[in-house]
């Protein structure tokens, strides 16, 4: 059971709500400028263009104290690698060290989320007075496939480099013989794994956090220049304190609304795990007490995820619930009491495989907070996880270098009591964008066949669900293409009688091949392709010519539906259809239509 402490520090009197709205807003500048210097430098897809990256800024113990709105999954986790990272080296952090670190039972989420947390050290005291970090996803960090997100792993050596801690620049130099070895030499020593197959782009990515906290620690600096350090750390606290009240008033109303002190929701994984949780809430000091006990045991694939995913989650419903404008930090799980039970897939063992936790099982903690806090309808429940890619080792077992790429697919939001849903987003903790179409087919072997929304995907009811996209992807060279999904099986649930959305599909449309044998028919007719439903995770290598075409889950309605108002223009999507289509099939048809 994890308690966390007050965020209330020493003894400060009553803070100006002038200078607690201006250090709040410039903490968060802090971060949101680290971000734009990450996004500037960086070289890769994943961080340049996706945004799958956050940046935040920590107080001496560890604590989140701001963020810019970046990946909510990041934000709540990042937290628990700080504090090991200054439990693991007490004394030994000197000015100019930069620590690395991926691994779940470290404070990390998934293997390709790597941590870079650099300390701030006062220039006179030389004590540690601010850490600043920065979390991005690489896409390829080595494992048994290309994209380092396997649909078929089943433990954590298989999803690449497994990294607790590394001094990966020490007082002021870069250790790239040290990042070789954990990235590509480590990782190649499991049976089946390769080390990273793009270490270029990851270097340079990872360089370009390091210079991102170095811009937090310039910034930091600067208003403690202007403002003093104690002012500035009590305003620290009382950022941290005013997040803690809001929570604190948000679950006394909760209990006022309900008419109830005890919450309870259950939803399930495709494969059946059910995720369960019963709040219990202190209505007199607006506490309250979730206890996750009924949630299944560990599982032998990738769903499984570590805890300070779990206090993510909860983290991102709390600061989602609350109707005013706070930043999110360590305040918002104050009031609450978290416990997880030793050997379920939310606190698993050390070894056990989490690629999928971290963006697949997160989301359904998410929809079963939100259910017991009758907050909304559930939204798609998923990330859509598809990667491909080229090298790793050969027959021979030698390292071959080649590239990976990552992407999340949008789907459908949940509606509300008084809102619909929104089709074609990314929902709840991931907050990134999609590989632009030109930038996709520029940069990789890819045709974009079909990108839009999937049109009455959302369930229907007084407000209705959010629709899920169509993405059609032609690979132009052979492939391995890997896809990590749910709500393939399990509808995301509606509200109030509202109706569930539509579960999502994946299928792989597959050209004839006279080497597969299916080229022509008994009466040597040619073949059409064929398509093969080829469920929720899988891997395939597929051949030049080939297609993946994915559906992604609508989202669930709110309300009985009103039968005079199913045609009511919120739900109409013509707008969206406006946009002309783009890519190089869309230039060909056009051209070939103009001639």
């Amino acid at each position: 059971m994890t308690t966390l402490p007050s965020a209330g520090g020493p003894d400060f009197e009553g803070p100006d709500p002038i200078l607690l709205t201006l250090f709040a807003n410039r903490f968060m500048s802090v971060a949101e400028a680290m971000g734009r210097s990450l996004q500037q430098t960086a070289i890769s897809t994943n961080i340049k263009e996706r945004l799958d990256f956050s940046c935040a800024l920590f107080a001496p113990d560890g604590d989140l104290v701001a963020n810019a709105p970046f990946i909510p999954i990041h934000l709540g986790s990042m937290s628990f690698a700080v504090k090991y990272q200054m439990n693991l080296h007490k004394k030994d952090l000197k000015p100019g060290d930069v620590l690395m670190t991926n691994s779940p039972h470290a404070g990390g989420s998934h293997l390709p989320d790597i941590t870079v947390i650099s300390p701030v050290f006062d220039d006179e005291s030389n004590e540690i007075i601010f850490f600043t970090a920065s979390r991005g996803h690489h896409a390829d960090i080595g494992g048994i496939l290309p994209g380092s997100m396997p649909p078929t792993s089943t433990n954590i050596f298989e999803e690449g480099a497994h990294i607790v801690s590394f001094k990966i620049v020490r007082e002021g130099m870069f250790d790239r013989e040290g990042l070789v070895k954990y990235m590509i030499e480590d990782p190649a020593q499991y049976p089946g794994s390769s080390g990273c197959r793009n270490i270029r782009d990851v270097e340079s990515d990872l360089k370009a956090q390091i210079a991102a906290n170095h811009k937090g620690i310039q910034l930091i600096k600067a208003i403690v220049d202007d403002y003093g350090l104690s002012t500035v750390q009590e305003y620290m606290y009382h950022i941290r304190a005013n997040a803690e009240l809001a929570v604190r008033n948000l679950l006394k109303d909760v209990v006022k609304r309900a008419g109830t002190t005890v919450l309870e929701a259950v939803d399930y994984l495709d494969d059946g795990s059910p995720i369960q949780l019963k709040v219990v809430i202190n209505e007199t000091d607006g506490s309250a007490h979730l206890d996750f006990t009924g949630t299944g045991c560990e599982v032998r694939g990738n769903l499984n995820a570590p805890i300070s995913v779990v206090h993510s989650a909860v983290i991102y419903c709390m600061r989602s619930m609350l109707d005013m404008d706070i930043p999110l930090n360590a305040g918002c799980l104050v009031p609450l009491t978290v416990k997880i039970p030793e050997g379920s897939l939310l606190s698993p063992s050390p070894t056990a495989a989490v690629c999928g936790g971290n963006v697949l099982t997160s989301q359904r903690i998410v929809d079963v907070v939100l259910k017991a806090f009758h907050a909304c309808a559930a939204s798609q429940g998923c990330t859509n996880n598809l990667t491909f890619g080229a090298g790793g080792k050969d027959k021979d077992g030698k390292n071959i270098s080649g590239w990976g790429y990552y992407e999340t697919i949008a789907g459908g939001s949940g509606a509300g009591p008084s809102w619909h849903g929104t089709s074609g987003v990314h929902t709840h903790i991931t907050n990134t964008r999609i590989g632009d179409v030109e930038i996709l087919e520029r940069r990789y072997p890819v045709m974009i066949h079909r990108f839009g929304l999937r049109e009455g995907s959302g369930g229907k009811g007084k407000f209705s669900g959010g629709d899920g996209v169509v993405r059609d992807i032609e690979f132009t060279e052979p492939l391995q293409v890997s896809i990590l999904s749910e709500r393939r099986t399990r509808q995301p649930y509606g509200m109030e009688g509202g109706e569930p959305g539509a579960l999502g599909r994946n299928t792989w449309v597959k050209q004839p091949r006279k080497e597969d044998k299916d080229l022509q028919d008994e009466d040597g007719k040619a073949l059409s392709p064929r398509h093969i439903n080829i469920g929720g995770k899988a891997t395939i290598f597929m051949g030049k010519g080939d297609r993946i075409l994915i559906e992604t889950p609508g989202a669930g309605a709110w309300g009985l539906p009103d039968v005079d108002k199913e045609n009511e223009p919120s739900a109409d999507h013509s707008h969206v259809k406006a946009w002309a289509p783009r890519g190089s099939i869309a230039e060909r048809e056009a051209a070939q239509a103009g001639f």
